[in-house]
């Protein structure tokens, strides 16, 4: 056991370390840092791009340089101290200077960005080349400041961080301006960019941030391509197993073709869920759909398929896994065959001309450094640094076309404010862009579950690409995943298309096998037989003997029924399946009426009889009461009403 958790932890060691392990070298993307004042100080110098925040690629931003007199690490938050950088109305933007050490790079930048400054500059604290400052190791603490930091950061070398504060403590105003013009190349019209992706989602907070981004960005990169603007590249970082491990069970279980092309485990053990492998493979199979739809003009179809992948085969649902990728392929209208020859034979022990093709390209070649992170954006041949967020990618990318050739998505002083336009509106803001096709559900409905019996679509088309939801109709919601399956649901559901049920007219009359209530939805109606869906057919109650059976009965079967008829007077009763004369149904029910009204008769009879001999009694009671009351009168009892004088007088 001890040894084969070393074992793991050497292989996982190698894998990051092996990246461009051949004359390779790491580059640091920097920007251009000027001093306009004191001028003893006065002058140009170097800084490097943070690889979070969001830099002003294309542009610049000028500030005024601060440097704390408390917390000047800036690992805590400065309102402790009851600091802040806000600026005033009128004044600079102002930009805070923090020595490095005692915490992560981008808490620094939080910090000093929730107290109210525009840009932050770190000052190294020991003097050595510049480096990247990179995010930290994803944790729940650090994701949460991480995707908000929102200011651009530089590291600067110690020494000119030494000269910015003794200018600062002798109580000069120091005045720089950061440039982000030249950080990106712009030779000519068009924009090449690439970018280092995973198809691995386990990998925790990084991987969350770049399929987030993916799915934001995924509009504007179709836009951009269909139009010709840019050429996108997607890459895959792949590894290879150390000669002496290649027969071991992690290396076969995190490799493919012997040991050749790698990928980490991604839940970090051998034992249990989904292999390197198995990432590997996908990995090559998004590159291969790629090259397939680029080969038919088709290359934005990549975004589709690696969102759609995302959202219908997730690790977490156990759907990563070829069937799911198969069906994903489908239906983006993707020649499935020529991705599966383009992938090759992973168990085969020989070179993958795709996958040995990415790991050429991992090393660094002219300006642009060996590709170290993941993911990582390299817009003409220079690795972006900064937040991946759709706005920032966007500016960067604008900012690499030759002045007076940027297409109409980049003529906007705030790139930013354009996104937002265009995703809210979904409008184009010029002819030139209009122009382009931007409604993918035209073509092969998107991908997405179309009924075209009833007309609908989940398909969707926004800025932001197509998507495929569910539609709502007249108030009846479609439920699904929206790319093979919608069915409505609920009351009134029979009312679009049949709910999808078996129904057919005949003869003047017409049957559906739609079913409103309860959990059944389809089911054949009464004297049809079969799925209730795709088909219903009638049942021949004759023939098979299941009605019109007494012997003075003759069945015909009509479709959907039958009539049964009886032979002479007699008349067929369907509920009891029998016949019966007429005449004698006629007596009956002459009879049955005579004692009704006998019975009438005799209930009025005793009713009144009844009634008669409760007068009849009371009346006698009193005359008898009044004559004994003259013959024996009583002292206490008073005069008693006589009936007989009364008549008498």
């Amino acid at each position: 056991m001890e040894l084969r958790r070393l074992l793991h932890v050497v292989l996982s060691f190698w894998l990051l370390l092996c990246i461009g392990c051949s004359d390779g070298r790491f580059v640091v993307e920097k920007n251009s840092l000027t001093v306009t004042s004191p001028e003893k100080i006065k002058g140009t110098y170097d800084s490097a791009i943070g690889n979070f925040g969001i830099p002003q690629y294309g542009g610049s931003m000028a500030g005024t340089v601060v440097y704390p007199k408390d917390n000047q690490k800036g690992c805590k938050a400065f309102d402790e101290f009851s600091i802040s950088f806000k600026s005033k109305p009128g004044s600079l933007p102002t930009f805070v200077l923090v020595d490095r050490g005692d915490c992560f790079f981008a808490l620094k930048v939080w910090n000093v960005q929730k107290a109210g400054a525009s840009a932050v500059l770190v000052a190294d604290n020991i003097e050595e080349a510049l480096i990247t400052m990179d995010t930290p190791e994803e944790d729940s603490s650090s994701s949460k400041y991480i995707e908000n930091i929102t200011i651009p950061s530089a590291l600067i070398q110690k020494s000119f961080g030494e000269a910015l504060k003794k200018a600062i403590s002798g109580a000069d105003m120091v005045n720089v301006n950061l440039d982000w013009r030249e950080s990106v190349p712009h030779p000519d019209d068009r924009v090449e960019y690439e970018l280092w992706t995973n198809s691995n989602d386990e990998c925790g907070v990084k991987c969350d941030m770049l399929m987030e981004f993916v799915k934001d960005f995924k509009g504007a990169a179709q836009i951009l391509e269909k139009g010709g603007y840019t050429q996108f590249t997607p890459h895959y970082i792949t590894w290879y197993c150390p000669q002496a491990f290649t027969i071991s069970k992690q290396c076969k279980s995190q490799c493919i073709n012997h040991g050749r092309y790698c990928a980490p485990d991604p839940e970090q053990d051998f034992s249990s869920g989904y292999e390197g492998k198995d990432v590997v493979i996908e990995n090559l199979r998004q590159l291969c759909v790629f090259k397939v739809a680029n080969e038919s003009n088709k290359s934005w179809l990549w975004w589709d398929y690696v969102t759609d992948f995302q959202i219908r085969c997730p690790m977490k649902e156990k759907k990563y896994n070829k069937e799911c990728a198969e069906a994903v392929i489908k239906s983006l209208g993707l020649e499935g065959k020529k991705i599966e020859k383009c992938m090759g034979d992973p168990n085969a022990d020989a070179d993958n001309p795709v996958l040995k093709e990415e790991q050429d390209a991992q090393v660094g070649k002219g300006s642009r450094g060996d590709v170290t992170i993941l993911p990582t954006l390299v817009v003409n041949n220079r690795q972006y640094r900064g937040k991946l967020a759709k706005g920032a990618v966007l500016k960067a990318i604008c900012s690499g076309f030759e002045e007076t050739t940027e297409p109409a998505v980049c003529l906007s002083g705030v790139v930013q404010l354009m996104v937002q336009f265009l995703f809210e509106t979904r409008v184009m803001v010029s002819s030139s862009i209009a122009d382009v096709e931007t409604n993918e559900c035209l073509d092969n409905n998107g991908g997405c579950w179309q009924d075209k019996a009833a007309n609908l679509t989940a398909c969707k088309d926004t800025f932001r690409g197509r998507v495929c939801e569910c539609p709502l109709v007249d108030g009846l919601q479609f439920k699904g995943d929206g790319y093979s399956h919608c069915e409505a649901s609920g009351p009134g559901r029979c009312n679009i298309n049949n709910g999808g049920c078996w129904h057919k007219s005949q003869d003047g009359h017409t049957y559906s096998a739609c079913v409103d209530t309860g959990d059944v939805k389809c089911q054949c109606p009464p004297g049809f037989r079969g799925d209730g869906i795709n088909n219903c057919e009638d049942i021949d109650e004759c023939k098979e003997k299941k009605a019109c059976q007494c012997p003075e009965c003759s069945c015909k079967d009509t479709w959907g029924s039958y009539e049964c008829t009886c032979s002479g007077d007699l008349l067929y009763i369907r509920d009891h399946d029998t016949c019966i004369s007429k005449s004698g149904t006629e007596v009956k029910s002459a009879w049955a009426a005579v004692w009704v009204i006998l019975i009438g008769l005799a209930m009025a009879s005793g009713g009144a009889y009844l009634v008669y001999k409760y007068r009849l009694r009371s009346y006698m009671d009193s005359e008898i009461r009044a004559i004994m009351a003259q013959y024996m009168p009583l002292d206490s009892q008073s005069e008693v009403p006589n009936h007989v004088s009364e008549d008498r007088a």
